[in-house]
């Protein structure tokens, strides 16, 4: 009986030891919760914002979620406080968003010893987020990839580290997705891992506190530099913030009086963690530098460094990794640099970043808490603004549509296949072609070696610069250098980037002509997949402010390769998707178009009839269009930056189904809308292969079937538009002729009568010349008019003159009467729309909003001078343009590249 007692409390022993190890686990938080966790993330009938779920005997998932919160004002700041997992250190290794553009604006997840508050959630516009040091972890905004952390890279939370809580704060801009009663559980989840990882993630802020900017000063430049004495770090991702005035930011290891670039972006753009230049190493020793560039046009007081939109800030966060035993999660600067120092400073960092209006538009609003004498102003500004941008695009509004230029070129051009077309920096064509060569079906083996080496290289110039507005060559070169020349690009120099499909290489040549060679990459005849060999390698991208180029490797591989000025590899990505499961790899890409203002890389991914945007700094995808317009084939791909961003886009008649003839695309890239399709008008396009835009609308389209370059111009059509929900017929001011010229009343009866028949009959596109001829005839018409009445003046009998003289009069006494009385109901009964004088800025003009903050870094910077408890209190990471962005398909994407493509297709792929 002693023996069996002694069993059975020792059996007791143990399974309450077992128990309380297991509550000290982070998994026990899973158990406890799984009565209440949610089975749909949008179902919000459970108040638990936690959901905790183990993967394996490390791994699990801490779902951090609003507790179906209903928010009714628009610009609401609205933050849910969640426990770190307690017991042992754990590590944050990756953050999932579960949050859409159309509830939320933007998200931040900090880490904090004391929240503002630890149940339920609460308004952190107006209060704070932690009582402590709140540490940003993480941020996600509209238009801006996540943050992604490199493999062995962790957060170190919990356990013995000063994050014991979460704090998760949504900005929620536009509220018109909760009506009817609709609950938002939007969040965060965080892939988390109680096993110790080799590298530990931290920030590194480095902020002004002194700045002063005087007004209408066009460029005040605030610097910030300290020297780095601690173990290494590595830079992985960047941020930065500014408010209103600023233009670009931009980071900086100093080595030896190197300066090596960490990053650079426009405040104007969606203040997210981008990813850092890759490679960079910050030692004992080195100095950290950062300068903002603001300018003070527009204000008429001093700016100051503070937490209101009347104040600036200038703030540059670095995150890195260093290894675990010498981590330190967070660090500081904010010492001014030497004048010496920034003397010395890459030109770059003067020069701002070009922003897209929409852009520019969502961070006009950031407001934290401004003084009352600067709203008046601020809200006039918004008018002026909500007004530009309200009607359609000046491309919809005034009708443009690009027709074939009829004349052009003045004289036949010798042309092979034609591949690639470029413009040069005085907006001269630049044409790529074959000569002699074609591409044809025993071009290539099945292991794409090209076949026809021994004809040599053509013999023919396959570059020429010709006059954009005569055709005329005015330049030739790039004889005996090429076997089957592809794609073509300009840089800022006028050197030419190229690709051959037979050589498998990209070669940078000199714009002086000879052929020098400049940069090669690719080995020649040797098909690769490597970082130093491309297999049909298709075109090049060049981003005129780094240098950087970008190549779409091609025809076997299904990638893009990212390469410095000089030809050192950087990066390369595949395909992207705002599903990853669903997530399809190029089939071709064919054509690159670099977006300077948004600083992003589209593709055409000709065989899936795509086109499909990127990040081009880290690879992010952005969005994807595709059209039933498109017949499953996108050959190439342009972009011009008026309108606010219009992509032009060729397909070609697939192989593999039935599809219309061939046509050009005018695609407006934030609503993915066409806008435009034109063709030509004296042929038929038959292998469209490339197309560019010059910065007046006029486009050039390379065809490889008909060898020859076919020029498109802006026509100027009318028709009717909306504006606002009332239809305005647009015609051309013509002289109506409305008079009370007694000496010739039928002449206003004709006069206008035939400007009604003008209206209604106005044809759907009318060119500039022929506008000019109607002008003409209609002149003629009236002078004709006009002679015809007096001849018959001196023939009217007195009764027929009164006649005509009190016809116009009681005409004008009808017609005042009837204006009255519209004007007292404009609308007829029940209606009770007011119009107003100037309506178009009356009402858009008042469609302006208020931003709060939610950013509290708290006592970190109480201490410091030129910063206050108060306005860091309201410190957001992003404008509040209340607009949900359509053209956004995914926040999801990681910084590093995709798994590599599965195999080409075996199917057999159309040469061009």
């Amino acid at each position: 009986m002693v023996a069996f007692l002694f069993h059975c409390t020792l059996a007791f022993a143990l399974v309450c030891h077992s128990l309380s190890l297991h509550t000290d686990t982070p998994l026990y938080r899973f158990k406890r919760n799984r009565d209440t966790s949610w089975s749909d993330p949008n179902d919000c009938s459970s108040k638990q914002p936690v959901v905790m779920t183990p993967s394996s005997s490390h791994n699990f998932t801490l779902d951090l979620r609003m507790p179906g919160v209903s928010p009714r004002q628009p610009d609401t700041y609205l933050c849910t406080a969640v426990p770190a997992p307690a017991g042992r250190d754990s590590y944050i290794v990756d953050f999932v968003p579960h949050a859409s553009m159309d509830t939320a604006h933007h998200m931040l997840l900090f880490g904090c010893q004391k929240p503002f508050a630890r149940t339920g959630y609460w308004d952190c516009g107006t209060e704070r987020t932690c009582d402590d040091e709140a540490a940003i972890m993480y941020a996600w905004g509209r238009n801006a990839p996540p943050t992604k952390l490199p493999k062995d890279v962790g957060f170190k939370v919990g356990g013995t580290t000063r994050i014991s809580y979460f704090v998760l704060q949504i900005h929620y801009a536009d509220v018109h997705a909760f009506t009817g009663g609709h609950k938002d559980c939007s969040g965060i989840a965080l892939t988390m891992t109680t096993k110790p990882q080799p590298f530990i993630a931290g920030m590194y802020l480095l902020m002004s506190a002194d700045t002063v900017i005087p007004p209408g000063k066009k460029v005040t430049n605030s610097d910030v530099s300290c020297q780095y004495d601690y173990y290494p770090i590595y830079p992985f991702a960047f941020r930065t913030h500014t408010h209103q005035l600023g233009k670009v930011v931009s980071g900086y290891r100093v080595r030896d009086g190197n300066w090596t670039l960490i990053g650079r972006q426009s405040p104007l753009l969606p203040q997210a963690f981008y990813a850092a230049q890759p490679g960079v190493e910050v030692k004992r020793g080195d100095t950290i530098a950062a300068r903002c560039v603001f300018t003070g046009e527009g204000r008429t007081k001093n700016t100051e460094i503070g937490g209101t939109a009347g104040d600036e800030m200038c703030n540059f966060y670095i995150m890195y990794y260093m290894e675990s035993r010498h981590s330190t999660p967070y660090m500081s600067c904010m010492d001014p640099g030497s004048k010496e120092l920034f003397r010395h400073i890459p030109a770059e960092a003067n020069v701002p970043i070009p922003v897209s209006p929409e852009n520019a538009m969502s961070m006009a609003h950031m407001s934290h808490g401004a003084p009352q004498e600067e709203k008046k102003e601020d809200e006039e500004e918004d008018g002026l603004e909500n007004t530009s941008n309200s009607g359609p695009t000046e491309r919809e509004d005034d009708g443009y549509h690009l027709e074939e230029a009829p004349s052009w070129p003045s004289s036949a051009l010798r042309l092979g296949q034609v591949s690639g077309v470029a413009l040069d920096t005085d907006d001269n064509l630049v044409i790529f072609h074959r000569g002699d060569h074609e591409w044809g079906a025993s071009s290539f083996d099945s292991q794409a070696r090209y076949q026809q080496s021994s004809q040599g290289p053509i013999q023919q110039s396959t570059i020429l610069v010709v006059d954009p507005a005569t055709g005329a060559v005015l330049k030739a070169s790039g004889r005996n250098m090429f076997y089957l020349p592809h794609g073509i690009t300009t840089d800022q120099e006028n050197h030419y980037w190229v690709t051959d499909v037979a050589l498998h290489q990209v070669f940078k040549l000199s714009s002086e002509g000879g052929g020098e060679v400049l940069v090669e990459l690719g080995k020649a005849f040797m098909p690769g997949s490597d970082s130093s060999h491309f297999c049909k390698p298709t075109d090049v991208a060049v981003d005129q402010v780094t240098g950087n180029i970008y190549v779409s490797d091609g025809y076997c591989n299904a990638r893009i390769l990212k390469f410095s000025p000089e030809g050192k590899y950087l990066s390369e990505w595949g395909a992207g998707a705002s599903n990853r499961r669903r997530r399809v790899p190029f089939q071709i890409p064919h054509s690159l178009a670099y977006l300077p203002d948004r600083q992003e890389l589209c593709v055409a991914d000709r065989e899936n009839g795509r086109i499909q945007c990127f990040v081009a700094d880290t690879g992010q995808f952005v969005k994807e269009i595709k059209s039933p317009e498109f017949q499953g084939e996108v050959y190439a791909v342009s972009y011009s930056t008026a309108d606010g961003g219009l992509l032009y886009a060729v397909n070609g008649e697939s192989p593999y189904s039935v599809s219309a003839p061939p046509q050009g695309f005018v695609i407006n890239y934030s609503t993915k809308e066409i806008v435009d399709t034109f063709s030509p008008s004296k042929q038929d396009f038959v292998m469209p292969h490339d197309l560019v835009v010059n910065k007046d609308g006029v486009v050039f389209v390379g065809d490889a079937g008909s060898n020859s370059v076919i020029k498109f111009t802006s026509a100027k059509t009318h028709r009717s538009v909306k504006k606002g929900g009332i239809e305005v017929q647009e015609i051309e001011e013509i002289e109506a002729f409305v008079q009370t010229n007694v000496k010739h009343p039928a002449l206003h009866k004709v006069s206008v009568a035939v400007a009604a028949v003008a209206s209604q009959q106005r044809p759907a596109q009318t060119p500039p010349t022929r506008l000019l001829q109607q002008q003409h005839k209609q002149d003629e018409e009236k002078k004709g008019v006009l002679k015809q009445t007096s001849q018959q003046g001196g023939t009217m009998s007195p009764a027929v003159v009164t006649t005509l003289l009190l016809i116009p009069l009681v005409m004008i006494i009808s017609m005042g009467v009837f204006l009255r009385w519209r004007k007292s109901r404009p609308y007829g009964d029940g209606c009770d729309v007011k119009l107003e004088p100037n309506s178009t800025g009356g009402i858009l003009g008042k469609l302006r909003g208020k931003a709060a903050g939610g950013l509290n870094l708290g006592n970190f910077f109480a201490s410091h001078k030129g910063y206050t408890r108060q306005g860091f209190d309201r410190l957001s990471t992003e404008g509040s343009d209340g607009e949900k962005d359509d053209a956004t398909d995914s926040e999801n994407e990681e910084y590093s590249a995709p798994p590599p493509p599965p195999p080409p297709p075996t199917f057999p792929v159309s040469p061009s």
